[in-house]
């Protein structure tokens, strides 16, 4: 027999990996790899040998003239030496022998591999397959062996990290939520006591507009039988300007009143606006919920910027108006934004250009414009047709470029969202998760002329099933 102690030229080598800082992204050259290669022309004592003197070895890969043919591994080797004449039969004979018997399926994956996606699938094989170590290739083409029982360790750590991250984003969450609905609460409270001393200025101004008339009636009665007054009413009546009392007097009234009308339109949309949904959605308006939303911007509007509302008829929608009136602030506030930046950058490239004192073209005029079109369509869903609700919220801006529309598309993804979530993201959420519906971003504009010199900008289309 040959000398179990004789060293071998190549002993196995670990890598540590980063098994201490291990996260939710972390891949399989995170974890402790082992690379250990043997001849297939060596005998099984040399690979016994090996193994004795490395508890740790979870397997040996098997090369042929330095190209690798497959692995073994220890388990395999001890259960065909437990065999009748099994140390007869693959002790002494080459490695060759030993794998023709134990060639099995090997699962095999890329270093960048993350470990929950290695985990998930080593845990779907075969049982007699369970325990058997998992073939890691390198960026460098080469070939490490990883202990399955390192990976069901690193796996459910990183479960409890994964657990701990989603209790950790739920509590955030509910006290998000309910910070948000105190405030709701609070801006209803605030907008309800507006209504109250609204609605007095409201309701006395119709008695105010008579009583004035009436004055001014009485005053002209009494021109009408004194044409002549004493010196001291001629005066009093030039101090008060009786004629151009006359005719302002009606337009204060009125502009009292349309200032009443408007404050009690905001007071109302702040209140839409802050509606905290109950259990179970009801039916909406989505033409008020826009134009309310629009009443709260106007603020932030600009005389430059042109509003084009082509409303369908469409019936009530069953959903949530709270987080429904969220989608359409988010989404209104964002092209807002982007068409006010691009009016503030144009005027400084005219400016720039006006400065350097030479001839500058004249530009031509640019209107920026948000465009709103609702209107139902039919949505084919297998072999039934479906009315669908479709609101559409387009911008002659600048077109998002590549970079930046793919990050709005991989903010969709749940795995994005766990990182960073964004006004986007959460309308998403809200029309696809809870009311389930559609949401597309289009840049450039659907229907949008190439050849026309403003061509680009951007469209999000919110899509809402008629219950």
């Amino acid at each position: 027999m040959p000398d179990l102690f004789k060293p071998l030229i190549a002993p196995p080598t670990w890598t540590e990996g980063k098994s201490q800082a291990l996260q939710l992204e972390s891949t399989l050259q995170d974890l402790p790899l082992c690379q250990f290669q043997v001849d297939l022309n060596q005998t099984g004592w040399d690979l016994a040998q090996v193994f004795e003197q490395h508890p740790r070895l979870s397997g040996a890969i098997l090369l042929d003239q330095q190209q690798f043919i497959g692995v073994i591994s220890r388990r395999r080797l001890l259960e065909y030496l437990l065999h009748p004449h099994g140390v007869e039969l693959f002790l002494s004979q080459p490695l060759s022998v030993l794998y023709s018997y134990s060639r099995c399926e090997m699962l095999h994956f890329p270093s960048e591999t993350t470990i929950l996606v290695a985990a998930q699938q080593a845990l779907r094989r075969s049982p007699e397959l369970q325990l058997e170590p998992i073939l890691v290739q390198t960026s460098d083409q080469g070939y490490c062996l990883l202990d399955i029982q390192a990976l069901n360790i690193a796996y459910w750590q990183i479960r409890g990290i994964e657990t701990q991250v989603r209790y950790e984003r739920t509590q955030i969450e509910m006290i998000q939520s309910d910070k948000m609905a105190n405030l709701g609460r609070l801006v209803d409270g605030i907008a309800h006591e507006i209504l109250d001393p609204v609605s007095f200025i409201w309701g006395n101004l119709s008695h105010v507009s008579g009583y004035c008339q009436d004055l001014l009636n009485l005053i002209d009665s009494y021109e009408q039988l004194l044409p002549d007054p004493p010196a001291a009413l001629q005066q009093q009546r030039q101090q008060i300007e009786i004629d151009y009392l006359r005719q302002d007097l009606p337009q204060t009234v009125e502009s009292i009143r349309a200032g009443a009308e408007r404050l009690s339109k905001l007071a109302t949309s702040l209140q839409n606006f802050c509606h905290i949904d109950e259990v179970y959605p009801k039916p909406a308006n989505l033409h008020e919920l826009l134009d309310n939303i629009l009443l709260l911007l106007k603020s932030r509007l600009s005389s430059e910027i042109c509003f084009i509302k082509r409303y369908g008829h469409l019936p009530p929608v069953t959903c949530y108006v709270g987080q429904l009136n969220q989608v359409f602030m988010n989404l209104l506030s964002m092209t807002v934004d982007t068409l006010l930046t691009q009016a503030v950058s144009r005027e400084l490239d005219l400016d720039l250009k006006s400065g350097e004192g030479g001839l500058t073209s004249v530009a031509p005029e640019f209107q920026p414009t948000i465009t709103i079109t609702t209107q139902i369509c039919l949505v084919t869903l297998g072999d039934r047709h479906q009315r669908w609700i479709s609101v559409c919220i387009a911008n002659n801006g600048p077109s998002l470029t590549p970079e930046a529309y793919q990050q709005i598309k991989e903010s969709f993804s749940i795995k994005r969202r766990t990182l960073k979530e964004t006004s986007l993201s959460v309308s998403y959420q809200i029309v696809t998760a809870k009311h389930g519906g559609k949401f597309e971003v289009y840049s450039p504009c659907r229907g949008m002329d190439s050849s026309s010199l403003h061509a680009g900008g951007s469209e999000f289309e919110i899509s809402l099933p008629l219950v």
